[in-house]
């Protein structure tokens, strides 16, 4: 099926959709969307408790889905299921960089009051906030791929692997990234 469903047949299958999207054909990935969108969002604002935050988890797993096309087998489950498989992932994702940014934070709070409020510890708070704010201005993937190498301390292979990439695609989205980060941080006069 190398058509657009509409224009062959207004009765589509799901498992038409399924056999379409492991094809990588455009239009199964536009209608798995309009089909199972909805659901795949709910599943996330149930999960995150955000509109926000549902919308990012949903749009990571289509596009998690679309990259990964490749390993999903129609023989195997249907596509919603597997879609709702990545949601599950996407969303354990969300709350453990959740829960990285309040450990960032915490440290940061931790080592303000521990230390004496020397200049030198005052500034390395500060290069740490400074940081972790010029992470979070980075675009997806690119923050995700940045805090997984640095805070969950993975290696690029173990990177692509959680984030179904290439090995490439993420140590050029590292090698960027960094060189972005770290024109920023010496505009702000950050140590790097």
């Amino acid at each position: 099926m190398n058509v657009h469903p509409q224009a062959a047949d207004s009765a589509v299958t799901d498992a038409d959709v399924g056999r379409a999207f492991a094809e990588g054909l455009e239009w199964a990935l536009e209608e798995a969307y309009r089909r199972w969108g909805g659901l795949i969002h709910t599943v996330a604002l149930r999960s995150t408790g955000s509109s926000h935050d549902a919308d990012d988890v949903a749009q990571a797993v289509f596009v998690s889905a679309w990259r990964g096309r490749h390993r999903y087998s129609p023989e195997h489950s249907p596509l919603p299921a597997w879609l709702l498989g990545i949601a599950r992932r996407r969303i354990a994702d969300h709350w453990e960089t959740r829960t990285r940014e309040q450990r960032r934070l915490d440290a940061a709070g931790r080592a303000s009051e521990t230390e004496p409020a020397t200049e030198e510890s005052v500034e390395r708070v500060a290069d740490r906030v400074l940081i972790a704010d010029e992470l979070a201005r980075l675009d997806q993937p690119q923050r995700q791929i940045m805090e997984l190498a640095f805070y969950d301390d993975l290696t690029h292979q173990q990177i692509a692997e959680r984030l179904s990439l290439p090995l490439g695609t993420v140590k050029s989205h590292i090698r960027r990234s960094l060189l972005k980060l770290r024109s920023r941080l010496e505009v702000d006069g950050v140590a790097v």
